[in-house]
């Protein structure tokens, strides 16, 4: 068992990095990375990636002769007015990089970002949270990897925490406590029924009756902030299914998934599951990464 870090107040990122293509959907990206950086009062980065050669007046611009330079200047430019339009104080940053997944890693690693929002593709965003370079993101990234899907209408208020009672879920846990402070936290634990047969009630009473008992003890040994209200509760069915129906029913805004744990729930990168997760979730989404894990 890893020795679990503390949390405090401190926790609180001072910098932040949106990574967008300037698309259709990327403004609820925006708007949300805008309204968490003055939320925490934290330095904001914004960052193109990849083709520069791609609205109207770029696709101009390369057709007259525009050099590389140029093009970057135009792509800075734009981002730039998009920033204003939308009242965010922000750096802009473009870069013509070959492995986007890479070079958001390494911008966030420059930049000291304690979270990367992701913004929609001109494709629609779930194309690209499916996509190889959200998928890399997530199972690389150093920094918790928020994927915005709807449009913020003020911060957070209702929050939900998947977990499987692992060290990946409860670093998942601590993280929600720390980013929001002063929410109820609901606590969601998907016990998923047996394959049918004479026996299934039975072991699917028995294992709700063991995720009721575990769900106190995983609390009890997970330090929080103090104040921290956790509202637990055990749901049955799919992983996709249960959590998803939850999400609707309560009108919950970000559901927090540890990238790392033992069961399929949070064995996130990246599997069938993961992939109808995060396609049927009808909310945010904020992926926490456990670095130890990672390193063996």
């Amino acid at each position: 068992m890893h020795e679990l870090d503390q949390v405090s107040p401190s926790s609180l990122p001072s910098d932040l990095l949106l990574a967008t293509d300037l698309g259709p959907g990327c403004d609820r990206a925006m708007d949300r990375a805008a309204q968490l950086a003055q939320e925490w009062q934290a330095a904001l980065t914004a960052l193109i990636v990849g083709n520069l050669v791609s609205s109207p007046e770029r696709i101009l611009a390369w057709v007259d002769g525009a050099d590389e330079k140029n093009l970057i200047e135009a792509v800075r430019q734009q981002l730039a007015r998009e920033l204003n339009a939308a009242g965010v104080e922000a750096q802009a940053r473009v870069l013509r990089h070959t492995d986007k997944a890479q070079a958001i890693r390494e911008t966030a690693q420059a930049v000291g970002a304690g979270l990367v929002v992701c913004g929609a593709s001109s494709r629609g965003l779930l194309e690209r949270v499916l996509g190889s370079t959200v998928e890399r993101l997530a199972g690389t990234s150093a920094q918790p990897l928020l994927l915005a899907r709807r449009r913020p209408q003020g911060p957070y208020s209702r929050i939900a925490v998947a977990t499987d009672c692992s060290d990946g879920s409860r670093l998942a846990l601590q993280k929600a406590a720390a980013l929001f402070p002063g929410r109820e936290l609901e606590l969601c634990h998907v016990v998923t029924p047996p394959m049918s047969g004479l026996a299934a009630p039975m072991q699917d009473a028995q294992d709700i009756d063991m995720a009721q008992t575990d769900l106190p003890e995983f609390i009890s040994h997970t330090p929080l902030l103090a104040g921290t209200s956790l509202k637990p509760s055990v749901q049955r069915g799919s992983v996709e299914a249960a959590l998803s129906a939850y999400v609707r029913k309560h009108n919950i805004e970000l559901v927090v998934l540890g990238s790392h744990g033992r069961s399929s729930l949070l064995k996130l990168l990246i599997g069938s599951t993961a992939m109808k997760l995060l396609e049927w979730l009808p909310c945010d989404v904020l992926l926490v990464p456990d670095l130890r894990a990672r390193a063996g």
